[in-house]
């Protein structure tokens, strides 16, 4: 059943502990984190302020934030004209949900628990509840919808912007990583760790 505001798994029914949802939808709370300001609103200077703050480097926070913002503005807009600062509205991110995607996230941006329970049950094959590089390549491959060519490119953009992000010391992608990306609180989880202030996650 989709999730409106949590994102549960098998061993955090009602979410992340502690992670304040605000009113948002799942999809929502994942980009709060880069609104600087809480106007609802993430401008390129924001996200690139957002991927520092997480831990990544100067060129490859400005690349990624324009890239970012340059692909999700539009279809976030209020209005029909294009804005030459590419803002995205969180209010209407569920606009940007593209296909060939893991459908954890449905097309008003809910969290579906069973999708990403599945994902890992088929998957990931060396250590149960987290997946190597390759294990994330064979995914990724195995969501592609026919003809999704902006789709395929998206889903290997942003799963290896998370494997960078978060993998462990082994080199893997655990399910509470991920499961923390849907709901944004893993970026603020980084951030903390960045300056020193947060444990290890679990």
């Amino acid at each position: 059943m989709p999730r409106a505001m949590k994102a549960p798994d098998t061993d955090h029914p009602y979410g992340t502990p502690g992670h304040r949802s605000n009113n948002l939808s799942v999809l929502q709370q994942h980009c709060a984190f880069f609104d600087q300001d809480d106007n609802g609103i993430i401008y390129p200077w924001e996200t690139y302020i957002g991927l520092r703050a997480v831990g990544f480097n100067t060129i490859a926070s400005l690349i990624m934030a324009i890239g970012i913002n340059v692909a999700l503005s539009y279809p976030t807009l209020p209005g029909w004209f294009p804005s030459p600062f590419f803002p995205i509205y969180i209010d209407n991110i569920h606009k940007d949900k593209h296909g060939s995607d893991s459908g954890t996230y449905d097309t008003e941006g809910r969290y579906i628990p069973a999708n990403l329970e599945n994902m890992f049950s088929k998957y990931a094959r060396a250590v149960p509840d987290k997946m190597t590089l390759g294990e994330l390549w064979d995914m990724t491959e195995g969501n592609r919808y026919a003809f999704d060519l902006f789709g395929w490119v998206a889903s290997k953009l942003e799963w290896g912007v998370l494997y960078i992000l978060a993998r462990d010391e082994d080199g893997m992608l655990s399910k509470e990583a991920v499961r923390r990306c849907y709901d944004g609180s893993l970026f603020d989880y980084c951030a903390k760790m960045q300056m020193g202030a947060e444990g290890k996650m679990g």
